[in-house]
C-alpha cells in the first residue's frame, strides 16, 4: 500500500513528464487544428495531493445509503435496484464504456453506442471521456509507473484511493486529447463527459412517474395530472392519457395552466 494516500500515489506525475506526454501535447495540437471539440470540456490537471471533495462526499454517501437500506428494506426496492445495476453496469459500464468505448472490440450504430454510453453515467462514474482516457492509460502502463490504479501500489489504492485523490480521473485537456481523440471528435461525448449527472437526474424524476410534483398536487389534489408544464415529466399522467384514447378512461379532471394564468392576472 502507498505510504501516503493523500501524497496522490504514483498516479500520472510520471505520465505527464515524460516523453511520451510530450508527444502527446504535440499530437494534441494537430488534434485541435481538426477542430476537435475537447476544449469545451475546458478541464485543467489536479494536484497531485489533492482530495477529491465532490467525488468523496458522493462515495460516503453511498456507503451511508446502503446501511440505511437494511432498515428499509422492500422486495420492489430490491428489484429495482438490481434492474438498475444490470443496466448501469453491465450496458453501460462493461458493455459501452469498456468494451465498445475504450477497446473498440466491437461496432454498433450511434445511437446504441449514445445509449450504452447514457447507461454507463448512471453510475456515476463520470463521462466517457474521462472513463476512456483513465482506462487507457491503464492499459498503457499496466502495474508500472504512470498505471492510474495498479494493485502493485496497494490494495486500498488500486480499490478506492486513486479515485479520492490525485489527478487520475481529472485529466488535463491536453492528455485527454492525445488518449481519446475518437470521442474527442464527437459532439454528444463531449457533451454527455460535461453533463454525466442529467440522466441520473431525469432517471431520478421518472421513477417517481409524476408523483414528484407534490406541490402542483396539493394546490390542485382533483386533477389528474400533476405535471402542468411541458418540461415537468409526469408518466402517470402519461398512463391516464393512453387510457382514455383506448375508451378506457372518462371524466378526466385536469388542470389547463393557461387558463389558471389568464385568471390569475385578471384577479390581480
Amino acid at each position: 500500500m502507498a505510504p501516503d494516500l493523500l501524497s496522490g500515489g504514483p498516479i500520472i506525475t510520471q505520465l505527464l513528464q515524460s516523453r511520451r506526454v510530450t508527444r502527446s501535447a504535440s499530437t494534441s495540437n494537430q488534434v485541435v487544428e481538426k477542430n476537435i471539440n475537447i476544449e469545451a470540456l475546458a478541464k485543467q490537471s489536479s494536484t497531485e495531493n489533492q482530495v477529491n471533495w465532490i467525488t468523496a462526499l458522493f462515495m460516503a454517501a453511498f456507503h451511508i445509503g446502503a446501511i440505511c437500506s437494511f432498515f428499509f428494506f422492500t422486495w420492489k426496492g430490491l428489484l429495482v435496484a438490481a434492474l438498475l445495476w444490470w443496466v448501469s453496469g453491465s450496458l453501460g459500464i462493461g458493455m459501452g464504456y469498456h468494451r465498445l468505448l475504450t477497446h473498440r472490440g466491437y461496432k454498433t450504430p450511434k445511437w446504441v453506442e449514445y445509449f450504452l454510453t447514457v447507461c454507463a453515467t448512471l453510475t456515476l462514474e463520470g463521462g466517457p471521456i474521462f472513463w476512456v482516457a483513465t482506462h487507457r492509460i491503464h492499459h498503457q502502463f499496466a502495474d508500472k509507473e504512470g498505471d492510474p490504479h495498479s494493485p502493485v501500489d496497494g490494495t486500498w489504492w488500486a480499490h478506492m484511493g486513486w479515485i479520492l485523490t490525485g489527478k487520475s480521473m481529472h485529466h488535463d485537456t491536453t492528455t485527454l486529447a492525445h488518449y481519446v481523440p475518437d470521442l474527442a471528435k464527437d459532439k454528444f461525448h463531449v457533451w454527455i463527459t460535461r453533463f454525466h449527472y442529467v440522466p441520473m437526474i431525469v432517471l431520478g424524476v421518472l421513477l417517481t412517474f409524476g408523483e414528484g410534483w407534490h406541490n402542483n398536487h396539493h394546490a390542485h389534489p382533483t386533477s389528474s395530472r400533476h405535471g402542468l408544464k411541458w418540461y415537468e415529466v409526469d408518466v402517470n399522467w402519461y398512463g391516464i392519457w393512453t387510457l382514455k384514447m383506448l375508451g378506457l378512461a372518462k371524466q378526466i379532471k385536469t388542470l389547463e395552466l393557461p387558463k389558471l394564468e389568464r385568471k390569475v392576472v385578471s384577479a390581480t
